[in-house]
């Protein structure tokens, strides 16, 4: 056996490994969703999956609204996703195509923003939606969050390698402005880094629990992890319907990275053959 063969066997062990790893914690949120909270603390513990599952799933039901809170939860992550896609987009158009005077120095204070904890922000952001009246609606879910300094950066480093100038200068000739080289140039090619981006911010939102808690003052309009939380009672908590519901609020996820991760590979391998 030749050493290429050892070292592609070996990297595929360790991949394996990898997957494994990386995957046990789902599978362990499984079998403890699926058995009771006694059997959770038994000792060995149970590997394998047990038969309560979709008892579970009811008491899940039985004490919260959870489609009702999944609704919601939705409805704002899709939101706050298409805003930041656009915006940030956009704005990283600019910042890797154009030049315009305190470019360099906007985008410096971009990156400082990175250094800001967001707990600090917390509290501005509060009286200024207070102040709006939006605090308890769905537009102190969506506005705070329909842009961030993370997908400006991230789109903009893209769009710098991805975009060639030449492209830029042709849409020029044509007569096209601004917009319509953001909307026939610019967007086509970064597909691939948009589908990221999309994945990112989807999940990141699908998954806060801070922002929520403060500003959702409605009990009966929570999203979906502060609800779960409600789960947990006062002077004791079943852990097994606790986990019943965070693999319920995570199945869409999956579903939103596995579509999401499909179009991103296949956009990046389209524009790998076109350049």
């Amino acid at each position: 056996m030749s050493v290429e063969r050892v070292r592609t066997a070996v990297g595929h062990v360790v991949l394996m490994f990898g997957v494994l790893v990386s995957l046990f914690p789902f599978y362990w949120m499984v079998v403890m969703a699926s058995n009771t909270t006694p059997d959770i603390f038994s000792y060995p513990p149970k590997l394998l999956i047990g038969s309560h599952l979709f008892e579970n799933m009811g008491k899940v039901l039985d004490n919260i609204d959870f489609f009702g809170s999944m609704l919601l939860t939705l409805v704002a992550s899709l939101a706050v996703t298409v805003l930041v896609l656009f915006f940030d987009s956009l704005a990283a158009f600019a910042f890797a195509k154009y030049q315009f005077p305190g470019r360099n120095v906007l985008f410096g204070i971009l990156l400082a923003t990175f250094m800001i904890p967001t707990q600090l922000s917390l509290v501005p952001q509060f009286v200024v939606l207070a102040q709006f009246g939006w605090i308890g609606s769905l537009k102190a879910l969506v506005i705070p969050g329909a842009a961030n300094a993370f997908g400006i950066f991230w789109m903009r480093q893209y769009a710098k390698g991805a975009i060639p100038d030449e492209l830029i200068s042709a849409a020029k000739v044509d007569g096209a402005g601004f917009f319509r080289q953001y909307l026939t140039v610019g967007l086509p090619v970064l597909r691939p880094g948009l589908a990221f981006l999309g994945i990112f911010t989807f999940i990141n939102v699908w998954n806060d629990y801070l922002w929520p808690l403060i500003v959702m003052t409605d009990p009966n309009r929570l999203t979906l992890q502060v609800a779960l939380d409600q789960l947990n009672g006062i002077y004791g908590t079943d852990y097994s319907m606790v986990m019943a519901g965070a693999l319920m609020s995570v199945i869409p996820l999956i579903g939103v990275f596995l579509i999401g991760a499909r179009s991103f590979i296949a956009d990046l391998a389209a524009g790998a053959m076109k350049f």
